[in-house]
């Protein structure tokens, strides 16, 4: 009898849920048809041998420095910096924030995964929030963007690849496993940044798979 192929690993996504936009990032999520968990505390991270329990992090937009109190408890931020360095992990607005290794206006401790420079509360109160429609790298067209009292990147460094601007400011940007953005997709009507964050999970996980081959290949 033939053996059949092991079906494809389904990525699992969890969603920091400290404080923020969380469920409304559940709900995108599941229109795709991914698996989702909520974080909620450090030991949530992790399988009981020290591995990643999920395959991809959102951190969701919310207040960075309420965000930023419940993580300085039990470990949490240290926890999370090592995880990011080598987890695909996607930042919106307030996890934007988290992500970037300088952070301005005023500064503030993030978890310095992401080479860019922010600028909170760039473009004014809630009142000054908006919804613009623009082109991205993205394919598909135009692409909805909601600000909410959204950060400016002000500076990229040289492995940051700009994916969106806005007033010819970065708003969607990538460093290899990392995927921020400064506006919220999870409020909009169009998947494609998730489905963007999920392809580049999805990626992460079959090099994974190919590295353990060729090792195992490789072994005497």
């Amino acid at each position: 009898m033939t053996q059949q192929p092991a079906p494809p690993h389904l990525p699992t996504l969890g969603i920091l849920a400290l404080q923020g936009a969380y469920e409304a990032h559940a709900r995108t999520l599941a229109t795709l048809g991914v698996t989702t968990r909520l974080i909620r505390t450090p030991d949530q991270l992790l399988t009981p041998d020290g591995h990643p329990s999920i395959d991809g992090l959102i951190i969701p937009g919310g207040e960075s420095t309420t965000m930023l109190k419940f993580l300085e408890r039990n470990g949490f931020l240290d926890s999370l910096t090592t995880l990011v360095r080598t987890l695909p992990t996607f930042g919106t607005c307030a996890g934007a924030i988290l992500l970037a290794n300088d952070v301005q206006n005023p500064a503030q401790i993030s978890l310095a995964a992401l080479d860019i420079t922010v600028e909170r509360n760039a473009y004014g109160r809630q009142l000054d929030s908006t919804i613009l429609t623009a082109p991205t790298k993205l394919p598909g067209g135009p692409l909805e963007m909601v600000f909410i009292r959204a950060p400016r990147i002000t500076r990229t460094g040289p492995q940051v690849e700009t994916l969106a601007t806005r007033d010819d400011f970065p708003v969607l940007v990538r460093q290899g496993h990392l995927l921020a953005a400064t506006f919220h997709p999870e409020l909009g009507h169009d998947p494609r940044v998730h489905q963007f964050f999920l392809d580049l999970v999805s990626s992460t996980l079959s090099k994974a798979i190919s590295d353990v081959g060729s090792f195992e290949n490789t072994s005497p």
